[in-house]
């Protein structure tokens, strides 16, 4: 679609009277977007715009007062490369631009710092995810060793206990019994898993060893 342009209808003897609006919302090629009254009263101020290049041929209108306005040549250029696509108006499938292609060749240079960047990081959260789970299961199990007899601090002290072996042995370490620690090193954990269940169980005052022993056991395994 062409630029935007004015043209002017006026009458210039001041002795007639100015034309009328004109009507047309085509003049020829050119397609009426406003029409304006002259500031002097004049005439009219017409907005057009062009829908094709080339030399157009605007005819005699009749503006109804019997002075039929001249026939008006209007060259339009055209400033589209030749060969380009020139697209019209109404042309259907024809006049849609093209998809513009993604610009891979400059994305992926400007992407690849990031890409690596969030592949590093990916890879040492990964890395450190197991010591993560350790840690914070070692302080979950040191925030609930027992401080009284009742049974919902023994329950509480026994899970945070079985999590911090699954930590570090993995799932099958919370079924584990005072054998299965006794055979895997871990006597303190033996010792432990036997007063807390009787603790839990009957009633029992746990004989618990110390934590600094427990937590001694699982170092470097």
């Amino acid at each position: 679609m062409g630029r935007l342009s004015t043209l002017e209808l006026r009458q210039p003897d001041p002795a007639l009277a100015p034309p009328p609006r004109p009507g047309e919302d085509r003049l020829g090629a050119l397609a009426v977007r406003r029409v304006e009254p002259l500031g002097d009263g004049r005439g009219w101020r017409i907005t057009v715009q062009p829908l094709a290049p080339g030399i157009i041929t605007v005819p005699a209108m009749d503006l109804g007062d019997g002075n039929p306005a001249p026939e008006l040549r209007v060259t339009v250029p055209r400033s589209a490369a030749y060969g380009a696509p020139w697209m019209g108006v109404g042309g259907g499938d024809l006049d849609r631009l093209a998809a513009l292609p993604f610009p891979w060749t400059w994305t992926l240079p400007l992407l690849a710092p990031a890409v690596l960047l969030a592949w590093f990081l990916s890879r040492r959260l990964k890395r450190g995810a197991a010591a993560r789970r350790r840690r914070a299961a070692r302080k979950a199990f040191i925030r609930h060793w027992p401080k009284a007899g009742d049974r919902p601090a023994l329950d509480a002290a026994h899970a945070t206990g079985r999590a911090l072996l699954a930590a570090h042995f993995g799932p099958e370490a919370l079924s584990w019994g005072p054998a299965a620690l006794r055979a895997r090193g871990l006597e303190p954990w033996a010792a432990w898993n036997r007063a807390l269940d009787a603790a839990r169980f009957s009633g029992a005052d746990p004989a618990l060893p110390p934590v600094g022993a427990l937590l001694a056991a699982l170092e470097g395994r």
